[in-house]
């Protein structure tokens, strides 16, 4: 009996652990989904809601309406004079221009009535008006902007309103699966709130160089553009500027400018009017498996530097065509379009620490940074006509070469192989960044880099008066 006493309480015992174990599991459990999945964004909308507005651009366009065009009908025709006087009385009542409006979003950044949107949102408007959440209306003034990363800033006087601002967030402690609510106009409806995750970071979409977007899947619409996309804490994490979709409708892919970016621009537009980025002036081109193999490169990171501007910072620091940049401010350049991004978003005068890849060997460069110009040129001397020598077949690569007296390199006069990144008239200037004087130096390359194993050689060219940089296979590897 003692025996059964005493097993009756230790099952007893056991069964009050097991119980207030599970009723600590499900409170746990459901304060954990209670705090990643809010019951409801409407207190932190209510807040943000204010600083939203909708942007009206008015275009005045020429009227060139083909309905007001006269039909022409044969010489004498009882209708000539008729039509005549029909369209002569439609044209004096048809105005000559026409205003041609557009409709898009933004949001305020200061109380003293500082706003963000998107450049295409207001590009080539005569007249910008700003729509608040109570459905007022501000003449806005264009501060500045930025073509190349889709923002503007617009300016409007208040007045005695006081003006609701948000803050900017951190764009790069974003996660993918966290929460994104985006508020704006889409389809001019004006106050619309949707919501939904980070989808991606650093996505790029063929927008330019200059910008790495925030994915998202919360709706966007035509009329989102140059809102705002707010993370939990009501602060603005990127701008919405475009959608991939077949049907022009939300698909749930919405790209958004990261608030990181787009601060340091804001500020510069709002400062300046333009946008300062830094400048190493140099030409770049993927690093392909070829030329990471002729390089004797382990993968195919960096941004291979193809032409140097004799006018731009890299040509004073001492960077050369033919190095890959690896890294820039210590940040890895994984793929090449990520070097004008970072360097955009340097201080122009500030020292950057590059180190590039050079004969086998990493090298640390320190290039003081300049002002990116709107449009940068190098021009290449016209090569002078050629003197007709002696013919030199190189078996190994299926090409034919000559001497190329009246500049450097040697000439390439006839191909052999199909499968080639040669023309005819091609000048070879170097081959695996070490420089051809004469078509003997040339033959010692090839067959010195042919022995070493290597299936391709690097070949920097000059075509049509300007240089580029080619891989050419061995045939007989």
């Amino acid at each position: 009996m003692p025996y059964l006493f005493h097993l009756s309480i230790l099952w007893t015992t056991l069964m009050i652990r097991i119980f207030s174990s599970l009723v600590f599991f499900f409170i746990f459990t459901y304060s954990t989904i209670s705090k990643s999945h809010p019951s409801s964004f409407a207190d932190l909308v209510e807040n943000l809601s204010p600083a939203v507005v909708s942007i009206a651009s008015t275009t005045i366009i020429e009227n060139t309406n083909p309905q007001n065009q006269m039909p022409r009908f044969p010489e004498g025709s009882p209708f000539d004079e008729f039509f005549k006087d029909y369209f002569n009385n439609e044209r004096r009542n048809s105005p000559s221009q026409r205003p041609m409006m557009g409709l898009g979003s933004g949001f305020i950044i200061e109380k003293e009535g500082i706003i963000v949107t998107n450049n295409h949102v207001i590009e080539g408007a005569d007249e910008i008006t700003v729509i608040m959440s109570d459905l007022q209306e501000f003449k806005a003034e264009l501060l500045g902007r930025d073509p190349k990363a889709d923002l503007a800033v617009l300016k409007i006087e208040p007045g005695s309103n006081e003006l609701t601002a948000v803050k900017w967030g951190d764009s790069d402690s974003m996660r993918v699966g966290d929460w994104s609510i985006a508020i704006g106009n889409p389809l001019g409806l004006g106050g619309t709130v949707t919501a939904g995750i980070i989808s991606a970071i650093s996505r790029d979409i063929g927008n330019g160089p200059y910008v790495k977007f925030l994915q998202t899947d919360a709706s966007i619409n035509r009329g989102n553009s140059g809102g705002p996309l707010f993370n939990t804490e009501g602060q603005v994490i990127g701008i919405n500027s475009a959608i991939i979709s077949q049907t022009g409708g939300s698909i749930g892919l919405g790209f958004a400018i990261p608030s990181n970016s787009a601060k340091k621009i804001v500020q510069q537009l709002k400062d300046f009017g333009r946008t300062k980025r830094g400048w190493l002036g140099v030409q770049i081109q993927p690093v392909s498996k070829d030329f990471a193999e002729s390089l004797g490169l382990e993968n195919e990171k960096g941004a291979f530097v193809s032409n140097v501007n004799p006018k731009g910072p890299s040509k004073t620091a001492g960077i050369e065509a033919g190095d890959v940049i690896l890294k820039f401010n210590n940040i890895e350049i994984i793929k090449m379009t990520d070097l004008p991004r970072v360097v955009a978003e340097s201080d122009v005068g500030s020292i950057a620490i590059v180190e590039v890849w050079r004969k086998n060997k990493k090298i640390i460069i320190e290039v003081e940074l300049g002002e990116l110009p709107e449009q940068t040129y190098t021009q290449t001397k016209s090569p002078k006509k050629e003197n007709k020598i002696k013919e030199e077949i190189i078996k190994s690569l299926g090409i034919t070469i000559t001497e190329n007296k009246d500049s450097n390199g040697v000439k390439v006069s006839k191909i052999n192989n199909v499968d080639i990144n040669l023309l005819e008239e091609d000048i070879i200037l170097e081959v695996n960044r070490e420089i051809v004087d004469s078509t003997k130096t040339f033959i010692s390359l090839v067959n010195k880099y042919q022995k070493t194993g290597r299936s391709s050689l690097l070949l920097k060219i000059q075509r049509d008066n300007e240089t580029s940089w080619v891989t050419i296979k061995f045939i007989n590897n």
